[in-house]
């Protein structure tokens, strides 16, 4: 039964790295840069969700929404004031862009007098809470709270890219961006709204992280393990996006119980090694033909 309880805590953190490697394949698929700050925006998430429980007295629910539109407002901005004006450029000019972003955001955080250099707690409802399953194992609430948040948010997202305008013109253009604007899409609107889907999916995971763990000023370089879960999955396929950070946090879990201690921070990106080797593409992700 312990290794049930190993695996429930390895998809519960998988969940987490599936929901920030969504964010990355949502900006890649709509503006084909990755956004390495991803990880940081999920920080600011965390914080944001603090600030309104410990700072206003709200609500974990009613701190948790309003850490959601701050996000989405923060992406937007990011979007149509930093990324926007650099499109265009050499995609090293947008990598190193987002990195300095992330730097800034951290520096930023360490910078506010009393909140930036400490660790904290996020005091949610069902903090410390457990539930047993059958009598013989007994899982952390907060650990069932992420899994099922995630089948939530992506159930979501599934029904927004499917049956809403929206997103259907974000799917077109995603595709081709240029067949998309002459077909009368508005695609520098959709990548704005775009980049707000990714910062709010990126607070939702730091929301749902922070019970488990610690609100601190590096939590955002988790985003370091969410990158290969986007390449296992298939750096262009939400739903591989998921699937790559299960399996990213299932092996994180099962090395860091059986293999000696250090291997748990390696093996992620053996997994990496292993998936360009056998499929480039990753699992879900589409060949790219190109005629020279």
């Amino acid at each position: 039964m312990l290794v049930l309880q190993i695996v429930i805590a390895g998809l519960a953190q998988g969940c987490v790295y599936g929901l920030i490697a969504l964010g990355f394949v949502l900006i890649y698929k709509a503006t084909e840069t990755v956004n390495f700050a991803q990880g940081d925006l999920m920080m600011l998430g965390a914080f944001a969700g603090f600030a309104g429980m410990g700072l206003f007295g709200w609500p974990f629910w009613l701190a948790a929404l309003a850490a959601l539109g701050a996000m989405a407002l923060l992406g937007l901005l990011i979007e149509r004031l930093i990324v926007r004006p650099v499109l265009g450029q050499p995609q090293f000019t947008i990598v190193m862009l987002t990195f300095g972003l992330g730097y800034v955001m951290r520096g930023l955080i360490t910078m506010v007098p009393g909140v930036g250099t400490d660790t904290h707690t996020l005091a949610v409802p069902y903090k410390g809470e457990t539930v047993a399953l059958g009598g013989a194992v007994v899982l952390g609430a907060e650990q069932l709270v992420v899994i099922v948040a995630t089948a939530g948010l992506c159930t979501a997202l599934w029904l927004l890219f499917r049956f809403t305008r929206v997103g259907i013109a974000m799917q077109a253009s995603s595709q081709n961006q240029l067949a998309a604007y002459y077909m009368g899409i508005p695609v520098q609107r959709l990548n704005g709204l775009v980049w707000a889907l990714a910062a709010a999916v990126a607070a939702a995971a730091g929301l749902l992280l922070a019970p488990v763990t610690f609100v601190h000023a590096n939590m955002g370089f988790i985003g370091l393990k969410a990158f290969p879960a986007a390449i296992v999955g298939g750096f262009g396929s939400l739903p591989g996006a998921i699937v790559g950070g299960l399996i990213i946090g299932l092996v994180e879990a099962l090395s860091g119980f059986y293999l000696p201690e250090g291997f748990k921070d390696v093996v992620p990106y053996v997994v990496v090694l292993l998936m360009l080797a056998i499929k480039p593409t990753g699992l879900f992700g589409d060949r790219a033909r190109k005629k020279v």
